[in-house]
């Protein structure tokens, strides 16, 4: 019998597909086809970000960026495949915390020259 696992409160998170072996093996299963092509494509995006900074020549930066929108793109569809699937879980931030976040930043908008 299976026992049910605690549920954090904080947690924002689908409930697993049912996909995926008990015990994991060795092999990959389709969860950790999607972690990896997500991860590969943050590490895209981050060095893409400075490539297009830092491109001298036109062309080559509208390239570039045209990749960069596509990365982002296929990242976005990759994280929304493993929430829907209950592979992907955020933790909700406390409301104090937005609030005070929220107040502290909201004082540095008059410091913007316009």
């Amino acid at each position: 019998m299976q026992t049910p696992q605690m549920q954090n409160p904080n947690q924002i998170a689908n409930p697993q597909s049912g996909q995926l072996p008990e015990v994991k093996g060795p092999e990959m299963n389709d969860r950790d086809f999607l972690n990896d092509g997500l991860a590969t494509c943050k590490y895209l995006t981050d060095s893409l970000n400075v490539a297009v900074r830092e491109a001298s020549h036109e062309q080559l930066f509208n390239d570039m960026m045209q990749i960069l929108t596509e990365t982002h793109q296929c990242a976005r569809e990759l994280y929304n495949t493993m929430f829907q699937n209950g592979w992907y879980k955020l933790e909700a931030e406390d409301q104090q915390k937005l609030q005070q976040a929220r107040q502290q930043f909201s004082g540095y908008s008059s410091q913007f020259p316009y």
